[in-house]
């Protein structure tokens, strides 16, 4: 027996997907939704600030 049957092997690697490259267009989509993403996540922290909304309390039944 030798030392390599034993164990886990490791994964092989992986190679290196070749970079991409971007048109004018593919730039500008990847730049908008990079600005949609801040704003929304600006927009959650707000509302985070805030409490629940409508502050009816509990509601009460009609019933007496």
């Amino acid at each position: 027996m030798s030392g390599k049957q034993g164990g886990k092997q490791k994964p092989l690697k992986a190679p290196k997907a070749p970079k991409k490259e971007y048109d004018e267009i593919d730039l500008e989509n990847m730049k908008k939704k990079k600005e949609d993403e801040k704003a929304l996540k600006e927009l959650k922290a707000k509302a985070a600030q805030k409490g629940p909304l409508g502050g009816a309390g509990l509601k009460k039944s009609g019933k007496k």
